[in-house]
């Protein structure tokens, strides 16, 4: 079998690894936390980092007025069936396509985790900034507007007394990777037709 759909069979299987590791993960720390409290996200559930976590963070956001973090969303439907399909597409694509599929493969599955990624920019903003105007505890910022509690997409952000970090986990380097060999398949796949 040719090096490049070696390569485009490969990197599709490895969006697998979804199913087995967390995508990312978002963790608050704070003065009265010694163990800092977190939740992994994965492609079809909210997982505690360490037990109670979900709960913990839950009952801290009640007070200022953010919604519960539920124990599932559409999204955990919608996902899992969506890297199937992929994962099946890509391992036909690499047994019976030519190099140019596999360059539609990478963009396809791109613009997937892209607007991936903007969903769940939007939930994040939301659970955030939609907050229950009853709350126990009001915070404005200095212009007098109220406050979000929006975590960050990706890196560190202070909030209050908290600061918050959100950066992928294994997971997101198994579908990185695999995205990546299917990437290097097309330019490896142009070359062997070069050759001949």
């Amino acid at each position: 079998m040719k090096k490049s759909k070696l390569l485009m069979i490969i990197g599709p299987l490895l969006l697998l690894g979804l199913f087995i590791f967390p995508l990312w993960n978002i963790t608050l720390e704070a003065p009265q936390y010694p163990i800092p409290l977190g939740m992994d996200i994965h492609i079809n559930k909210f997982a505690d980092t360490h037990e109670f976590d979900i709960k913990n963070i839950n009952l801290m956001n009640h007070y200022v007025g953010m919604k519960y973090i539920p124990e599932t969303i559409p999204e955990f439907k919608i996902f899992p069936i969506a890297i199937i399909a992929m994962v099946v597409l890509g391992v036909v694509i690499g047994f019976f396509g030519n190099y140019k599929w596999f360059l539609g493969w990478f963009v396809l599955m791109s613009v997937l985790g892209i607007a991936g990624m903007y969903d769940f920019y939007l939930w994040e903003y939301d659970y955030g900034h939609n907050l229950d105007p009853n709350a126990i505890m009001k915070f404005t910022n200095p212009d007098g507007s109220i406050m979000g509690f929006q975590p960050p997409l990706f890196g560190s952000k202070d909030i209050l007394n908290f600061t918050a970090h959100s950066y992928p986990l294994a997971g997101a380097y198994f579908m990185f990777v695999g995205m990546m060999m299917t990437f290097i398949a097309f330019f490896v796949g142009k070359k062997e037709v070069k050759k001949k």
